[in-house]
């Protein structure tokens, strides 16, 4: 019996340009990294000295965006919460006076507490706490009848004793660890909630512009 000669001719795959293949590739990466840094992580450059040793001038560094939770990227509001940001933890947040800045700072007091400087002493609640990474660079103890200024204009007397004050709930009060040179909570308030960004994770690359060196012993460096 003969078989029946089958005329139909294979179906050709039509192969992609190979420009379209890299379009498609750098577009997929685009976006990846777009959802990475919107809702994971964001890349911060570090520009002063008032998180010093924890962080230095030059310093580059990770920042976890889902510690505290999955936020829209485009007015910063929590979408899932995740957790709240705790005493000790080092935040970016929208700085309240001026939206446009991001500031980095370590948690001092959240709502509920009843912060109080007593020359240079952090008390919480009637406790004084130690914050090992905070240092002070400057022994001269200013109280609150001294009207010294800084050279950026901070008024002294906030600077070594402040408060006693209750935080509201809902808000945070932040220092830097360079305590006698950082412009934070104890001149400008407390921080919303709302306006923290994420928990700083890891320092990915760093660079000392006055040897104009990588300092490659910084890079991997978890921040505490």
């Amino acid at each position: 019996m003969a078989r029946a000669k089958d005329n139909q001719a294979e179906p050709k795959t039509r192969k992609k340009p190979l420009w379209r293949e890299y379009l498609e590739a750098i577009l997929i990466a685009l976006l990846l990294a777009l959802f990475i840094r919107a809702f994971v992580v964001q890349a911060f450059s570090i520009p002063s000295g008032s998180m010093l040793d924890t962080l230095k001038i030059g310093d580059y560094l990770l920042v976890n965006k889902f510690s505290y939770g999955i936020r829209n990227p485009f007015n910063n509001q929590v979408i899932i919460p995740t957790g709240e940001p705790k005493r000790g933890d080092v935040v970016v947040f929208i700085f309240p006076n001026d939206p446009s800045k991001d500031f980095i700072k370590r948690v001092v007091g959240v709502g509920g507490d009843v912060i109080k400087i007593v020359n240079k002493k952090v008390y919480i609640n009637d406790q004084l706490v130690e914050t090992p990474q905070a240092i002070h660079k400057d022994f001269h103890i200013i109280d609150q009848n001294d009207a010294w200024i800084s050279a950026n204009g901070l008024k002294g007397a906030n600077r070594d004793n402040f408060g006693p004050v209750k935080i509201p709930q809902g808000q945070l009060f932040v220092m830097g660890d360079n305590r006698d040179h950082s412009y934070d909570s104890r001149f400008w308030g407390t921080v919303p909630v709302a306006n923290v960004r994420g928990k700083a994770l890891i320092i990915y690359w760093s660079w000392d512009s006055k040897t104009f060196r990588p300092r490659l012993d910084r890079i991997g460096k978890l921040i505490y």
